[in-house]
């Protein structure tokens, strides 16, 4: 999606560990972390100054599950 519009959707990255059913553990560029599902918002494409990397497919299919389960609750 972020392909074909002009803000970007993004999940804030944070070294600040919580027990969230919201946050999801990553590693990026040798420090541990958590990716802030809670916290995805839309940014303007210009705000990004540099791409850090990516999560491995792993990573990136358990936030996908923590994703639909959020958007699925009632």
């Amino acid at each position: 999606m972020n392909l074909h519009v002009a803000p970007v959707i993004v999940v804030p990255l944070t070294t600040t560990i919580r027990q969230y059913p919201s946050r999801v553990e990553v590693q990026l560029r040798g420090k541990r972390g958590q990716a802030a599902l809670d916290q995805i918002r839309a940014v303007d494409r210009t705000r990004l100054v540099k791409n850090l990397g990516a999560v491995p497919k792993a990573v990136a299919d358990e936030i996908a599950g923590v994703l639909i389960e959020m958007f699925q609750r009632q």
